[in-house]
């Protein structure tokens, strides 16, 4: 139960953070911000389809932005590149985000003059300043490029730190002309699609704006072997695969009539998903059709383990000792629980830890799918030690087949200690004040039995 409070706390601090509500819920961003990279260089004179490929993209642009310029949720603004100077590598914000800015748009895609060469890179890289820090916002890039004079070696280290600024919610690629252009690739810059033809580049550009509008709904069904849905509640947290930032968090949930929520997410993004069992459940690179509810179907096997005493009476309290728990073989510490807590775990092997003196070490035990592991650990016993006064220092071992293993340090401003410790062999070293010398140090050898009281008298071994 602490485990759990402290991680839906977490939780609820980053949902904060993130804006973004429980059961799914998101909140809505003001509008859509589409930054459009132009490619002008030089090879945009080139002829293709009808005409020369810049020709052919300026009729393209200016019809598709005559059919987006009534909706008020879509800001469109026009970087260039390769249009500068001849032979020189240049990139400009034609046309900044802001109202009403369609036909400084369209003017300024007519009067354009391929006149350089290509510099993908710096125009990628250029684009994070272009999108206002202000208003909530899903921005997005689209670069339409021929691949011809990409002169730029690094586009995918470019793409790589606009994708993490977080700035960016997904950059697409339209690479127009002949395919064998673009042997070299652009997939680690964005979502590319070849665009063989005039027809197939005007729907291309309206399935972007499309899904830029489009929301997914995902419904997540948790269950077991047997198709039974989990009950218990499940934190869940999805990230972008690119970036590694969180974008949703949720509690998965079904509610009295067995049935999951559902959320609503972006479907430009594709995510990692982590469901925060012990340990953690990790899905890779879920993605989301648009416009329709995908179903989610995770399976778990679980069971549940539990450490409690053997049940002995005794005349002095027994401490609850704290149990680390780990994936066997693993040095992470996976969770800690207390004696008499169960705690659910994924199906396997576990290394388990005892913080009693000496601790005790359980490696390899199996939480079975669907199934309870009850361990009992010994009731430790009490140690009544009483030393003498002139004591400066000492320590507990114990013994066990003729090995020595540290246990504690005694408190040298105590006469009498009373330490509780599990049932074994021990032996204590006690050194006098002001001595050096070997012949003054004493060992002295006890033996703890489980639930008894054994007195150590130091005075008289």
């Amino acid at each position: 139960m602490r485990r759990l409070v402290v991680l839906l706390s977490f939780l609820v601090m980053v949902l904060c953070a993130s804006a973004q509500g429980m059961k799914g819920s998101v909140v809505a961003n003001d509008k859509t911000r589409v930054l459009i990279i132009l490619d002008c260089s030089n090879s945009m004179w080139d002829r293709w389809q009808s005409d020369a490929k810049i020709k052919v993209t300026q009729t393209v642009l200016l019809k598709f932005l005559d059919s987006v310029a009534n909706q008020n949720d879509i800001e469109v603004a026009l970087r260039v590149f390769g249009h500068l100077n001849k032979n020189a590598f240049g990139t400009r914000l034609e046309v900044p985000f802001e109202a009403d800015n369609n036909y400084k748009i369209q003017s300024k895609i007519k009067t354009l003059v391929p006149n350089g060469d290509c510099t993908i890179s710096s125009a990628l890289s250029s684009s994070l300043n272009d999108f206002p820090a202000t208003g909530a916002s899903r921005n997005i890039i689209l670069i339409i490029t021929d691949g011809m004079d990409d002169c730029d070696g690094n586009i995918c280290d470019v793409a790589r730190q606009v994708q993490m600024s977080g700035v960016i919610v997904q950059t697409f690629i339209l690479g127009i002309g002949n395919k064998s252009n673009f042997q070299h690739s652009l997939d680690c810059a964005g979502k590319f699609t070849h665009v063989p033809n005039e027809e197939q580049y005007t729907e291309t550009l309206y399935n972007i704006f499309r899904l830029s509008e489009e929301e997914s709904q995902v419904v997540l069904c948790v269950s077991d072997e047997t198709n039974h849905l989990y009950e218990t509640e499940i934190p869940v947290a999805f990230y972008d695969s690119q970036t590694g930032v969180v974008k949703y968090t949720t509690l998965y949930s079904i509610d009295s009539k067995f049935t999951p929520d559902t959320m609503v997410i972006d479907p430009l993004v594709a995510y990692d998903i982590v469901l925060f069992t012990m340990p953690e459940t990790h899905l890779a690179r879920q993605q989301f059709k648009a416009g329709r509810v995908n179903r989610l179907n995770v399976t778990l096997e679980q069971g549940t383990l539990r450490l409690r005493n053997d049940g002995k009476r005794t005349t002095y309290q027994v401490p609850n000792y704290p149990v680390l728990v780990r994936q066997h073989g693993k040095k992470e510490i996976l969770n800690t629980q207390y004696l008499n807590e169960a705690h659910t775990y994924l199906a396997g092997l576990y290394d388990l830890e005892v913080l009693c003196m000496p601790v005790l070490r359980l490696e390899g035990v199996a939480v079975a799918n669907s199934s309870a592991t009850d361990l009992r650990v010994p009731t430790p016993g009490l140690a009544n030690i009483t030393k003498p006064k002139e004591v400066a220092s000492g320590m507990i071992f114990a013994l066990k087949e003729g090995v020595l293993s540290y246990v504690c340090d005694l408190n040298p401003n105590k006469v009498n200690e009373r330490l509780t410790l599990m049932p074994g062999e021990y032996q204590m070293v006690l050194k006098p004040q002001n001595s050096i010398a070997y012949s003054k140090v004493r060992t002295i050898r006890f033996q703890i039995e489980s639930g008894q009281t054994t007195n150590v008298d130091s005075n008289n071994p």
